[in-house]
């Protein structure tokens, strides 16, 4: 035995590779051990340390893409970890959400019971576990990176100690997030039966010497079935959304904007890693099952959304609609998976987790401030008369409304045109048809918001609505970015192509 112990060489560790989550990482250490040593910080000081680990993130991401454009990807941590722009695109998706939600929860939290460190700190760890997700090259990293992220966004829904609703929204997404990840650790051992292991890379290498077509593997395929089970309970899939509407409404608003956006960056992030780059010998197997997934969520999540009348619950079903367009692009990258022109797939899918997550983080940000003024109110009511009471406000919802309508020059078009236009590429007309349908019928959605806000009579004794600084800052910022990428969308798109050079 100590022998065996004498001769273990442990992998290389490429430290400045691996800065983006050690500096997520450091940031919640140190905001964790410091804000408990320390007397309360003055107004905004959390707020600014989070958004400011999380830029140093994003800026780190993208000076490791440029070594990955002048290198190649690669892995690192013996294989474990993959080292290519995916992983850095996606991380800097989950970083800008960072940034955002930090400067949204600041207002929220001010003059209340839970105004400390420790939401900012959890903001990281989940972040932190949406990374390790997004840069998994083994399927046990990528449970853990699954279990750091979901642990964090449970304790994150139930924060709100006052209020019933958020105790509510954490107990039911903890009892059905803990049945997903069953179903997932179950798929994942079930998988390492038919492959003989967990890595990522050596699984491609195992199924290309070793898959029959003609009679595939019941094991791998029982395995797959699982995975997805618990890949689409992450992203709000249906049938497996029954969790979303419920979540979305008790959860503080800052915590359901951080999971309407990295959190679903995370899960899609592993859902490509899981289906598209490492079980690609699968695909005609799986990718059915994904076209089935995204009419469902499609029609179900924008059908549901119209007979709302929250607008954090509409917000939620049309989350599961959004599920659905992604869907779409997943789709249109399963028919390339495993070649050397993997087609378009993919980058409209990573595109447009970047943009809807920008653009769902704005439209929670007018949420909560309309909240904020109406003693927590989140129905159609609280948005009667805004377009009055504060019409830069209504104007920005507007904006963001329309962008998730995917109305031109937003960048809700670049995103929806983006995935549609991949399944063209791909022959799937019908699920291409149908998604423009149904992007017809999610418009009413945001229509009916919009009238309340500019045609609606404001309650009598109805006050200006305040617009704190940070929320603003947030709104001001995503308003902008919709704005110019919807016009000039060029940068993005080159970016956003340069994925598919994956680690394998």
């Amino acid at each position: 035995m100590l022998a065996q112990v004498d001769t273990f060489v442990g992998p290389e560790i490429q430290w400045f590779a691996l800065s983006p989550m050690l500096t997520l990482l450091g940031g919640a250490l140190s905001l964790m051990i410091i804000g408990a040593l320390t007397p309360l910080w003055p107004k905004g000081w959390y707020a600014t340390f989070t958004a400011a680990i999380a830029i140093a993130t994003g800026v780190l991401a993208m000076f490791q893409w440029d070594d990955i454009s002048d290198g190649g990807p690669s892995t690192l941590v013996g294989g474990a970890v993959a080292f290519d722009t995916l992983a850095m695109f996606l991380t800097i998706t989950i970083s800008t959400a960072l940034v955002l939600v930090a400067l949204l929860t600041d207002d929220y939290l001010r003059g209340t019971p839970n105004d400390g460190p420790e939401i900012y700190a959890l903001y990281m760890v989940a972040a932190l576990g949406g990374v390790v997700m997004a840069s998994a090259n083994d399927f046990i990293v990528l449970f853990l990176g699954l279990e750091m992220l979901s642990l964090a966004l449970y304790v994150l829904a139930a924060s709100n100690r006052g209020s019933e609703q958020s105790s509510e929204a954490g107990i039911k997404y903890f009892v059905l997030g803990g049945f997903a990840s069953a179903f997932f650790l179950y798929g994942i051992a079930l998988v390492y039966g038919a492959t003989g292991t967990t890595n990522i890379s050596e699984m491609i290498a195992a199924l290309q010497s070793s898959v029959d077509v003609f009679h595939p593997d019941t094991l791998a395929l029982a395995g797959i079935g699982l995975l997805i089970v618990g890949l689409g309970f992450k992203v709000a899939a249906v049938p497996f959304h029954v969790w979303a509407p419920d979540v979305y409404q008790g959860a503080p608003t800052p915590v359901t904007a951080f999971m309407a956006s990295a959190g679903k960056a995370a899960a899609f992030a592993a859902m490509l890693r899981v289906l598209v780059i490492a079980l690609p010998f699968y695909r005609d197997d799986w990718r059915p099952i994904i076209w089935v997934l995204a009419l469902l969520s499609l029609l179900v999540g924008s059908t549901l959304a119209i007979v709302q009348n929250n607008v954090k619950r509409m917000l939620a079903y049309s989350s599961i609609s959004h599920a659905g367009f992604i869907l779409v692009g997943v789709e249109a990258a399963a028919h390339r998976a495993g070649e050397a022109d993997a087609g378009s797939g993919m980058p409209a899918v990573v595109m447009y987790l970047l943009l809807y997550s920008v653009l769902v983080i704005g439209s929670f940000a007018v949420v909560a401030v309309v909240q904020r003024e109406s003693g927590g109110d989140a129905s159609l009511d609280a948005f009667k008369g805004l377009a009055r009471r504060r019409p830069t406000l209504a104007l920005a919802m507007t904006v963001f409304l329309l962008a998730q309508a995917g109305v031109p020059f937003t960048s809700g078009f670049i995103a929806k045109f983006g995935v549609i236009q991949a399944a063209v590429d791909e022959r799937s007309y019908a699920i291409a048809i149908i998604a423009m349908v149904v992007a017809v019928i999610a418009a009413f959605v945001y229509l009916k918001i919009m009238v309340t806000m500019w045609l609606g009579d404001p309650a009598d004794g109805s006050q200006t609505v305040p617009v704190p600084f940070a929320a603003g800052l947030a709104i001001v910022v995503a308003v902008i970015f919709t704005l110019v990428v919807g016009i000039f969308p060029g940068w993005l798109i080159d970016a956003s192509n340069t994925v598919t050079a994956y680690a394998r």
